[in-house]
């Protein structure tokens, strides 16, 4: 999908840790750290790929299999500024209504499809009221 919209869509992740989820604010930090080596999206799909089996083990794998700089990744994934990012989002997550993940927004509404095609047309549904402006 992000081929066939490439011009035409901004992709924007917000991380929204949910208490319930043991690892789920670890998994941020070390996407934010991965980010800060250049390697966000492949540790974001990493961990997507690895979802049910998410802990600090696999985090760990999951950055020696990118490559990344361990010794950097250590010192960065509890970085302050990685702190701000994350407790920012999820109060921003908050003040709009965000209750679990994932939840999705196209130009600030947002959008519950059931379906790869129902998220498919909403995309492309608001695309065209852009496009009649």
């Amino acid at each position: 999908m992000s081929d066939r919209y490439k011009d035409q869509l901004k992709i924007v992740i917000k991380h929204f840790p949910l208490e319930s989820h043991k690892f789920a604010r670890i998994a941020s930090q070390a996407s934010l750290a991965a980010h800060n080596q250049g390697k966000f999206w492949e540790f974001h799909n990493k961990l997507f790929e690895n979802y049910d089996s998410i802990n600090d083990n696999k985090i760990e794998q999951i950055a020696i299999e990118l490559k990344l700089d361990m010794d950097k990744f250590h010192a960065d994934i509890n970085l302050p500024d990685i702190q701000q990012i994350i407790n920012r989002d999820i109060q921003n997550g908050k003040e709009i209504g965000v209750t679990g993940t994932p939840t999705m927004f196209i130009n600030g509404k947002l959008i519950n499809p059931r379906t790869f095609d129902d998220f498919i047309k909403k995309i492309e549904s608001e695309l065209e009221k852009n496009t009649n402006k």
